[in-house]
Formats: structure tokens, sequence, C-alpha cells
């Protein structure tokens, strides 16, 4: 680490074991995943009152379900009775969560609502028995940008302390509507590499000229910046002049942007393991989830900021864009 901490003029990068040895993901997802904020999905995938949606991190069972006061919770996916999995796959439900096991019920805000039977045939409640204390395990969570973010330690400084310095990066945004139109503006990819190998490769554009020649030609190497903060890096570029389809060049530019944003796009990795890339006229989010220390899952959402996107006019574009 020393190395890694030195001057760039003679730093090097983290020895290859990092990047492949089992051990190392271990203590990844110990002190990098399991002690502060990190990404772990979408305001999208749970768009309605009482939809679920499992998922794992960092070796956990987790989902996340949308309250009727149309809050956003997440929970240890885990019956507080015999530790069956409660949610398998992404549904809606009108009022409760059922345990299929012995069909213990819980409240959208996690509250246990009925035991049947616990006292005995027939006997569905137990003087022995105290709800609050077998309510579902809740993890802190909290939103931005239509990304989920978790501390499964409960134990990090406040959201707002973490998220503050790429809300004020971008504040010209903050606010702004985002538009989401479903599976044309999502990819789903499996990667066979260190999830550190993703995240390094999105923050340099030295690439460019040979790996992306046609995004080089209309936002070329020589027109990017370096960006580095406290909690993110990346890069940005100032010659974005996007041209998506021959019957649509660009999306509704975003309300209220200053000139500058007309020609500017910037493409952060927001740390650990969320790649965020913000243009005048869309917006997208990469979420990285290791696989082991030699595979990544990546889920990318592209957003817009008006909801004329949605007409079929924008099919190719959208389509391009992807």
């Amino acid at each position: 680490m020393k190395q890694v901490l030195e001057p760039i003029e003679t730093a090097r990068g983290l020895p290859n074991a990092c990047y492949t040895e089992p051990a190392s993901i271990e203590a990844e997802q110990r002190r990098l995943f399991g002690e502060g904020w990190v990404c772990a999905g979408f305001v999208t995938d749970v768009p309605s009152i009482g939809d679920l949606f499992p998922f794992e991190f960092s070796g956990l069972p987790l989902f996340m379900v949308r309250g009727v006061d149309s809050v956003i919770r997440v929970f240890h996916n885990v019956c507080s009775h015999r530790g069956r999995i409660l949610v398998e796959e992404p549904k809606t439900v009108k009022k409760s969560v059922v345990c299929p096991y012995h069909s213990w019920s819980y409240g959208l805000e996690g509250e246990l609502i009925s035991s049947p039977h616990i006292g005995g045939p027939g006997k569905h409640s137990c003087p022995y028995l105290d709800k609050h204390s077998v309510a579902l395990s809740k993890v802190r969570s909290a939103e931005w940008f239509n990304l989920v973010f978790i501390d499964l330690s409960g134990l990090a400084p406040e959201f707002s302390d973490y998220i503050s310095p790429v809300v004020q990066r971008w504040k010209e945004f903050e606010g702004i509507p985002l538009v989401h139109t479903g599976v044309d503006s999502t990819v789903t990819l499996e990667i066979d590499c260190n999830w550190k190998l993703a995240i390094e490769n999105y923050c340099e554009a030295y690439h460019l000229p040979w790996v992306h020649p046609n995004l080089n030609s209309y936002s070329p190497l020589e027109s990017h910046y370096s960006i580095v903060a406290e909690n993110f890096s990346g890069q940005g570029s100032d010659s974005y002049s996007p041209s998506f389809s021959h019957e649509v060049k660009e999306f509704p530019t975003a309300p209220g942007l200053p000139s500058f944003w007309e020609t500017r796009a910037e493409y952060i990795a927001l740390y650990p393991n969320v790649l965020l890339g913000i243009h005048r006229d869309h917006f997208y989010a990469v979420l990285i989830t290791p696989e082991g220390s030699r595979r990544t899952h990546e889920r990318l959402k592209i957003f817009y900021y008006d909801e004329a996107v949605r007409k079929s006019s924008f099919d190719a574009a959208r389509k391009a864009n992807r």
C-alpha cells in the first residue's frame, strides 16, 4: 500500500494478488462493502407500492420493498422464526410478506403481523412472543438519483455527508425528475474480471483511441480531463456532441442548465461500487457487484429528463444509446 500512495510519478498499482486471490475479496467484503455506504439497487426495482425485489449483497440475502407510504426500505431476506428465505423472486404483494415455511407474515415496514398456531393448534398468539423482537431485521438505506444505497454496519456517517461532494459537483441536476423507459434502457453483464479492474477501466480515457474509436471521434482523448475527489474519481469531456440516430440526434435537455453543460459530460466512480455518467440529455448508473475475485456482475440503467423519450420516435435513439 505504501507504493500505491506515493506521488504519481513513482506510485505502483496494487499487487496482482489483490485482483486474483479469494482472501482479497473476503477482506474487501468486510472493509469496503460492510462498513460504509454502498450502492445496492435502483429505485425502479420497486416502482409501485407493495413491490418486492430480492438481491444478494456481500454474501447476505436482502430485499427491497416499497411501503404503503411509498418509502423504500431494505430488510434481511430471512424469516425471524427459522431463517427461511422470504422473497425468492421480484413480485408485488398487497399488504404483507409471508414466509412459505410456517406462514409468518410481516407488514411492509417489517413488523410481525401474524404467526399462525404459535401457541398451539388454533392459537395464533403466545404470551411469551414479543412481536417487536422478531420483526424483520432492517438495513439502513437511502436514495439519491434513483439509486438505493445501504449501510450494512449501521455505523457509517450520515448519507448526506457521503453523497454531498457529488451533489455539489452536479448541483445543476439536483431535483430534476429522471425517466427510465424499461428494458430498452437496461443492460446486465457478467464479466470475467475482478471488480476493481472494471472500475479502473471506467476511470481512464487512455484506451479510447484503440478500444472505442467511434467514441473517440466525437469525444477525443485530448478533450478529457481528470476528476479526483475524496470518495469519487473519474474523467470528464468538454466535447460532448451526441448523434444517436438519423431521426434523433439527441434527447431532450435537462431544464435550466448553465451553458457549459452544452458540451460537457462527466463519468465518475462513486466508491466503492457504482459508476455514474451525466450529460445534458441523459444520466446512467452502473451497479458493480463482485462475484468472487475474478467475476463481476454489472447492472446498467439509463435515465432521461423528459417523458417525451417514451415516444416511438425515440425508439432507435434509445436503442443506440444502450
